[in-house]
């Protein structure tokens, strides 16, 4: 007969191959099939307990065949928040409730915001740099004229140096987008203290003509407004010729309307004539445009003043710089930003949309409102959509930094990875970092692995792309660590073949890899494939690698099953070397009793060792196994070695008689007492 070491190590030595063959079983093939066709279409909970081929499938791929009958008890695992500590699920003992209950998203992962609390602190780390480099700017800029404009000699070195240029415009209020340079060049060669000069000769009459005009204007509007009055007052008497009256009222009305858009132009005008007077006498050209020996083209006085007239100008963004300013700015933005529901409630809200329009370097008084709603509802997985047609980086950071669809409804984030797989790789990173640690050096690895844990969860979320990850090497050691991968032994190349991989293709790099974690961990992001961020669709209650983790999950617990027909010892090694990853402690060993018997049968122990004290039994388990060992794949394998050749000694390779056999129906753990203990309940409860 061949021995449990030689059937144990045919399989595990080929073990893809194994499960390749597992998978090709008619039984298990229409199974798989059923539940991948079928999972998508549940919605809720009970749903799923309902659909019997669904349930016992999941159930089955967790170990937890078992439990089948208690659908009350399962559907509170179900229903557990796995983030709140004190969830019906996290305060069981038994952690195939948490895996199981981890493989699903009927409680939700990420909501619909407007904006997640990184893409909030990321805008508001935006809006302050942007403010920042206004004001310094608006200082450069000062201080580039103060030092050019002494150069100058005539008035064409000043128009021709469009930075200079430029802010004489702005400190003038002069129109830069269309103006004369014939009429600049004359008014800069002005003296207005010259009645000959042409701001006098050629603006002066203008003025004055323009002046009168406005005049008339007033005159025709006071005389409309008294008309139309009048005319309303007669409205109101007995017998009044109502159809003549309101021919007339409109008449006014239109006369009105007329003189007050006549009376702004002409402000407008003369407004315009005021600058030219004022820019005039800012410098000192002469009339043919030249500078007079020995003069400069502002005196001291004038070039102050002009710097003043400028950052007159910028009033608003010194006012957003200011300390108190910008800290109100920055609360009312994170109290309101939490209550938009719709893109057209981001419009409407000023103290919001200025605050990330300004954040991404945009002027609100100057970009149109219907450009940004198109572009917070372009799809920014598609190359060609309305943001990346502008050609302007700062549309496409505003369209990054919130999260609405093609119809400007709040959607989840874009991101990498959603909060709840990132919370579970931290929480994996730091159990795997401090796994084995001594008292005395528990402390230090936790606040070490804490940090690293901090920096994924920050880091992660800026992330848009294969590559990105990839070369961020920290971020990829941590996630390899927390699915109990050595780092040492994956490269960058390897990982890009995984990420590569079309998941749904069963003979993909990725799935036919020799180890399924990789094909998860791929599955794991939200990468499409072009390994860009994108919203990869949930199937039913299941992420994709939550759905490709029940399948292997599946399969294994086939294997294990169909391999323990034959003999126990191997289904027993087999669950052995599955679990050896999650073993922290002693205690861990002892609560399974699949892996008690394992640990009993290898130190060729008395299955009566069982009913001492646990805390004697931790010890023994501690004198005879170094649990840091179980980090070493080879270790545990010549753990397994041992185990085999001691089972077959034990039982003397007859299954009939096998105790292992009995352990190993079901899920091979057995029913922990608090779960009875919660079943029991449940059944009061009914």
């Amino acid at each position: 007969m061949v021995s449990t070491y030689a059937s144990y190590n045919s399989v595990v030595r080929n073990l893809q191959q194994s499960l390749t063959r597992v998978a090709q079983q008619p039984d298990v093939t229409r199974s798989a099939a059923y539940y991948k066709d079928n999972i998508g279409k549940v919605k809720t909970v009970d749903e799923f307990l309902k659909n019997d081929r669904l349930y016992q499938y999941a159930m089955k791929a967790y170990g937890l065949e078992d439990m089948i009958y208690a659908k009350a008890f399962m559907k509170k695992v179900l229903e557990s928040n796995l983030l709140d500590a004190n969830s019906f699920a996290n305060k069981l003992t038994d952690k195939r409730f948490r895996d199981f209950a981890s493989a699903f998203s009927f409680t939700g992962s990420d909501t619909p915001v407007a904006q997640s609390s990184n893409q909030t602190d990321e805008m508001i780390g935006l809006y302050t740099a942007a403010v920042q480099r206004r004001v310094d700017a608006i200082d450069e800029d000062t201080r580039y004229y103060n030092i050019v404009i002494g150069r100058v000699k005539n008035v064409d070195d000043l128009l021709n140096d469009d930075r200079l240029r430029t802010y004489v415009f702005e400190a003038f209020e002069i129109d830069d987008s269309n103006w004369s340079r014939d009429t600049i060049r004359k008014v800069l060669s002005s003296d207005p203290s010259d009645p000959n000069s042409y701001v006098n000769t050629v603006l002066g009459p203008q003025k004055d003509a323009i002046n009168a005009s406005l005049g008339q204007a007033q005159a025709v509007a006071t005389d409309a407004n008294s008309k139309i009055a009048q005319y309303m007052a007669q409205l109101s008497q007995p017998g009044a010729d109502v159809t003549g009256l309101r021919a007339k009222i409109t008449t006014e009305t239109n006369r009105l309307a007329q003189s007050k858009a006549d009376i702004s132009s002409y402000q407008n005008s003369l407004s315009t004539i005021g600058h030219y007077f004022d820019l005039a006498g800012a410098f000192e050209f002469s009339a043919d445009g030249t500078l007079a020996s020995g003069k400069s083209a502002q005196t001291d006085a004038n070039r102050t003043s002009t710097n003043d007239k400028f950052v007159l100008t910028k009033g608003a963004e010194y006012l957003d710089a200011e300390e108190e300013n910008e800290t109100l700015a920055i609360t009312q933005f994170r109290a309101n930003i939490s209550k938009i529901k719709s893109v057209e409630q981001f419009m409407s809200t000023p103290n919001v949309y200025n605050f990330a329009l300004k954040a991404a370097g945009l002027d609100p008084e100057k970009v149109s409102p219907v450009t940004i709603k198109a572009v917070l509802t372009s799809d920014l997985s598609d190359p060609t959509s309305y943001a990346y047609t502008l050609g302007d980086d700062r549309y496409l950071q505003l369209a990054h930094a919130f999260n609405f669809d093609g119809k400007g409804n709040l959607t989840t984030p874009l991101l990498a990875q959603n909060s709840v797989e990132v919370t579970q790789i931290v929480k994996d990173y730091i159990v795997a970092k401090t796994r084995f640690a001594s008292a005395a050096e528990k402390d230090s690895l936790r606040q070490k692995a804490e940090k690293d844990a901090k920096y994924y969860q920050t880091t992660i979320a800026g992330i848009e792309s294969v590559s990105e990850l990839l070369s961020d090497r920290k971020l990829v050691d941590i996630v390899l660590v927390a699915n109990g991968l050595d780092p040492a032994k994956v490269t960058n190349d390897y990982l890009k073949k995984i990420f590569n991989s079309d998941l749904n293709d069963p003979k993909s790099f990725a799935n036919t890899a020799s180890d399924s974690r990789f094909a998860e961990i791929a599955a794991s992001f939200n990468f499409d494939k072009e390994g860009n961020v994108a919203r990869i669709e949930t199937i039913g209650p299941q992420r994709r690698d939550q759905l490709l983790e029940t399948q292997n999950s599946y399969l294994q617990q086939t294997l294990e099953a169909q391999q323990g027909e034959a003999n126990a010892g191997v289904r027993l090694a087999l669950y052995f070397e599955r679990k050896s990853a999650q073993i922290t402690s002693a205690y861990d060993i002892l609560a399974d009793q699949a892996l008690a018997q394992v640990f009993r049968t290898t130190y060729n122990l008395p299955d009566e060792m069982g009913s001492m004290d646990v805390d004697q039994q931790a010890k023994i388990v501690e004198k005879h196994l170094n649990l840091k060992d179980l980090a070493d794949p080879e270790k545990v394998a010549a753990l397994l070695k041992r185990f085999t050749a001691m089972y077959d000694v034990k039982n003397n390779s007859s299954q009939a008689t096998s105790p292992a056999l009995a352990i190993l129906q079901g899920a091979g753990a057995g029913i922990s007492q608090d779960t009875l203990l919660s079943i029991a309940l449940l059944g009061k409860q009914r």
